[in-house]
């Protein structure tokens, strides 16, 4: 692993700091960062499953950054810091290796699905927190606050048309959501993609059919 991750400008760096800094606040391990041709890629977990009985669904957020065109890496770390240069993003010593990581959306086939209203996702992320907040008992341990999380985050939301409420928390904890603005959906087999100008939310779950008039034709494999 290369000790620096270079970007294409302080900006851009800057904005990598933001993005792990929301991740480590999100409650999931790890930042995983993809780069080639100019491009940084980064992943991190919303919210992920742990066993076979965690009902909380899988959601990532995905933001692309400049980065310095002989750039190539994909690797996940637990941390990134800043550094003397402002273009530069210091990397940890050792990679992770999270579960979350092994499971990876579709790179093509994704159909167009319908829309939502940035509003509401940013309304329903708020309801959740609320929702999370109240049913948390105190001094909760971590099986606790993962079975309130799932049950809270996992099922599907009729203001989202059907996705998992758990969309609106990973668009609005990292920072997707701004002003007046119609986030795309889009379906590939078992994953969701919604569309923001700032980044993108993937979900894993039953295939979206439709969440407006415009609905899939035709079968699909499952991702």
């Amino acid at each position: 692993m290369s000790e620096r991750l270079v970007m294409a400008d302080p900006e851009s760096a800057q904005d990598v700091l933001t993005f792990a800094g929301r991740a480590a606040r999100a409650g999931e391990e790890g930042v995983r960062v993809q780069a080639a041709g100019g491009t940084l890629v980064m992943t991190a977990a919303a919210l992920a499953p742990k066993g076979l009985l965690d009902r909380t669904p899988t959601v990532l957020a995905m933001r692309m950054l400049h980065a310095d065109p002989e750039l190539e890496c994909d690797f996940v770390v637990e941390s990134l810091e800043k550094d003397t240069d402002p273009r530069n993003i210091v990397l940890p010593d050792e990679a992770i290796s999270p579960a979350w990581a092994g499971i990876a959306p579709p790179r093509g086939g994704w159909e167009y699905a319908g829309d939502i209203d940035a509003a509401v996702l940013a309304n329903r992320a708020q309801w959740g927190i609320a929702a999370v907040a109240r049913q948390i008992p105190e001094n909760p341990g971590e099986d606790a606050v993962r079975a309130v999380r799932g049950a809270v985050w996992g099922p599907p939301d009729e203001d989202l048309e059907g996705l998992p409420l758990g969309v609106a928390f990973a668009a609005f904890t990292f920072g997707f959501i701004s002003g007046e603005e119609r986030a795309q959906v889009f379906a590939a087999g078992r994953w969701t993609r919604v569309s923001l100008q700032r980044g993108h939310i993937l979900s894993r779950g039953p295939a979206v059919s439709g969440l407006t008039a415009v609905r899939r034709t035709g079968g699909s494999e499952e991702a």
